[in-house]
């Protein structure tokens, strides 16, 4: 992986900005079903508004803007527009053959934009973290009440799907693979185990950042754990980072880095949503609000990566970066 050591080197010495909502950039283009489809999948028998993923083909053009847009708002680290890039997730849409070439384009899309911002400005390199999802299934818990046992997926399942984006989005020039949103470990376990798999037979060194997400008060995981059981379930692989995302806003997210702080090893990244929901389901936080609010992570000293997930957008981003550039990042033994 030819950017590892810039990677590092930077992480080192600052906090590095990680983007912030593709899916709320993306609301924002009010695309039709007639945009999902394109020329492309014009006489596709199924509906495919709402599959983001399928945005990297049909309208490249404005995943190239968001990307662009939070770049210039000074973030370091882009994620592609994957985040539902499996056969799992696809089956939805019947779109379980165009995995590979999603990821591959989504992939692309995020390392030209990122290689013209490093060439611009060679002292900040920009670099592609390749965004693996949950998908919509889980390993750990029964979709059915009445059969508790019952499991809609399997490990081996899982691990062949997310090989296969791993693959895709390591392929397109993805620099860190991004196991985030993790609302059930098992399932991360089994992304983790592919990339692993990947490792050996590529003889490579991926970075690797993975991403919990604690879905309510009770500070656990949809699948139970706190976040000090997902870190232990999930610390005996050489990661990049660890970190939490989604679900809570800045604030509500602080006891669980701290915990995750404490007793890691890894870089702590962090990318809360801008606040809770309101009752519309919109974000209300406000970029200097939430920059405020982040602003007790870094006096803390607990992140080495910040960004912003649900209901964030390009303004939020540069708030966060504005904020984190004058912070020393978290302190852990040099990796390399």
């Amino acid at each position: 992986m030819k950017n590892t050591s810039e990677l590092y080197k930077a992480l080192n010495e600052r906090i590095l900005v990680l983007d912030g909502a593709m899916g709320t950039m993306l609301q924002r283009y009010n695309f039709t079903e007639e945009d999902y489809r394109g020329e492309r999948f014009k006489d596709w028998q199924y509906s495919l508004k709402g599959n983001n993923d399928l945005l990297s083909l049909t309208q490249p053009g404005a995943i190239e803007e968001v990307h662009r847009k939070y770049l210039e708002a000074d973030a370091d680290i882009i994620e592609t527009n994957s985040f539902s890039g499996t056969t799992i997730a696809m089956a939805d849409y019947h779109m379980e053959e165009l995995v590979y070439e999603l990821n591959f384009e989504s992939a692309k899309i995020a390392r030209k934009v990122c290689d013209e911002f490093t060439a611009k400005n060679p002292a900040k390199p920009r670099f592609v973290a390749g965004s693996i999802g949950p998908t919509n299934r889980t390993a750990s818990l029964s979709p059915d009440v009445n059969d508790p046992g019952f499991r809609a997926i399997t490990f081996d399942q899982l691990r062949i799907a997310y090989k296969q984006q791993a693959e895709a989005l390591l392929d397109g020039g993805s620099d860190i693979l991004l196991v985030e949103t993790i609302f059930d470990t098992l399932n991360a376990k089994a992304a983790l185990f592919a990339i692993d798999e990947i490792q050996e037979e590529r003889n490579i060194q991926i970075p690797i950042m993975v991403s919990g997400t604690i879905t309510d008060a009770s500070g656990r995981t949809l699948s139970g754990q706190t976040a000090e059981a997902f870190l232990i379930s999930i610390s005996h692989l050489n990661l990049l980072s660890v970190g939490l995302n989604c679900a809570l806003g800045a604030k509500q997210l602080t006891p669980y880095l701290e915990t995750l702080s404490k007793n890691s090893d890894f870089f702590i990244s962090a990318y809360p949503n801008a606040g809770l929901p309101n009752a519309f389901g919109q974000y209300d936080e406000s970029p200097e609000f939430m920059a405020e609010q982040i602003r007790e992570y870094a006096d803390k000293g607990l992140i080495n990566i910040i960004g912003g997930c649900c209901g964030t957008t390009p303004p939020h981003i540069k708030a966060i970066a504005d904020l984190v550039k004058d912070y020393e990042p978290r302190k852990i033994s040099i990796k390399s």
